[in-house]
């Protein structure tokens, strides 16, 4: 079997590829980086460390890799393959959706009608759908319907944390033990092999949402309140009691959420929430604050891990104020070398946290949350950064 996998970076090759290798694919890399594209040419392996206490080693074999920019080369690779993933980082996808659509194509033309899977193993809702639309637009009217027969987009959710290496080896690559890959197969085609450590679902949102509102809120709120604390880790974050309830409360928030939606028990998800907890405290790696809390437009856009659930969770009638906080804290995010941080707070000086609550955000003024959200910000900004305005 043949993966092409587009993004050799850490989550590529600590969790996807990984999985992939042993599920019996040859995988090949899709990397911008030559340095990386070459080594993985010559070695044809690398190793994945375990953050326990064993620190366990896996040896990922069968792999190749390709450069980016040979879209030919690409193209050939996928019109024989069996699965493409991604793992780029969502607004990557416009960049890499032309070298897919010249493989479907090819694929096509030479009327192979194998099964082809394509999945976005991005931190985003319907990323395999957003790459979709993307590749539908490179390929000819005349090959869409029959691509339709023989090429499909099942969506996905994985969570596996692969912090910022500190390596001397530029292919290994050290993650958590602890994974989730899950897949939505009611949009998949008959004869799809499967792939090892893989739960397949007929309906993904649950665990979109649970992936979305539980690991990636509570991630960014240990961040943001760790950048205001002066911390430099997530782990250290997550040692300082007062910073630990704060994550855990804006879990919780998000958990009577999900819970409401999808009725579940109330024990079950308890224990989630403090196995994410656990996570997020593992000895074993170092997860930078910057790092977690970068793109902090991202993170506080209408439809990601802070304001969704605040404004699903108000349209229920559920808390909201450990929520409210964080989206507070994640406003006050100015760390220089981040372009979106920056932009947040010319904003904020310019135009004031009123409009960036609407604009960037889309909470209408007149929404009960807009007038908390300001109100909490202007709040912690008396609190942490009384001379914020004079960085910038």
């Amino acid at each position: 079997m043949k993966a092409i996998h587009f993004g050799a970076g850490n989550i590529g090759r600590g969790f996807i590829g990984l999985l992939l290798s042993q599920s019996g694919f040859e995988v090949t890399f899709v990397a911008r980086n030559e340095k990386k594209v070459q080594l993985l040419q010559q070695q044809r392996r690398y190793s994945v460390m375990m953050a326990n206490e064993a620190r366990d080693t896996e040896l990922v074999r069968n792999i190749n890799a390709v450069n980016s920019r040979n879209v030919e080369k690409i193209a050939n690779e996928i019109a024989d393959a069996d699965l493409v993933t991604t793992a780029v980082g969502l607004g990557a996808l416009e960049h890499i959706a032309e070298s897919i659509a010249a493989g479907i194509e090819l694929k096509l033309r030479r009327d192979n009608r194998k099964p082809l899977h394509i999945i976005a193993c991005e931190n985003a809702i319907d990323g395999s759908t957003q790459l979709k639309r993307r590749v539908l637009k490179h390929i000819p009217e005349e090959l869409r319907k029959v691509m339709e027969e023989s090429v499909a987009f099942p969506c996905t959710a994985v969570d596996r944390i692969v912090p910022a290496q500190a390596d001397d080896n530029p292919l290994r690559v050290t993650v958590e033990p602890y994974f989730e890959w899950v897949i939505d197969c009611s949009s998949m085609l008959e004869g799809f092999p499967e792939i090892e450590g893989v739960k397949y679902v007929d309906d993904l949102e649950p665990y979109i949402e649970r992936k979305l509102f539980t690991v990636n809120t509570g991630h960014c709120v240990a961040a943001y309140y760790g950048y205001l604390e002066g911390y430099e880790t997530i782990q250290e974050v997550m040692g300082d009691a007062k910073l630990r309830r704060r994550v855990i409360n804006a879990m919780k928030e998000t958990g009577e959420l999900l819970r409401a939606k999808y009725h579940w028990d109330k024990d079950k998800h308890r224990r989630y929430i403090e196995r994410m907890a656990r996570r997020f405290s593992n000895p074993g790696l170092r997860d930078d604050v910057l790092r977690v809390g970068r793109s902090p437009l991202r993170k506080l856009s209408l439809n990601d891990r802070l304001v969704r659930p605040a404004m699903q969770a108000h349209r229920l009638g559920l808390g909201t104020e450990h929520l409210v906080e964080a989206i507070a804290a994640a406003m006050m995010f100015d760390h220089r070398e981040d372009p979106e941080a920056v932009q947040l707070q010319k904003a904020l000086l310019a135009r004031g946290a009123d409009e960036v609550v609407t604009q960037y955000m889309g909470i209408p003024q007149k929404h009960a949350l807009h007038q908390t959200i300001t109100s909490q910000y202007y709040k912690m900004k008396h609190q942490y950064r009384p001379a914020i305005a004079s960085r910038f």
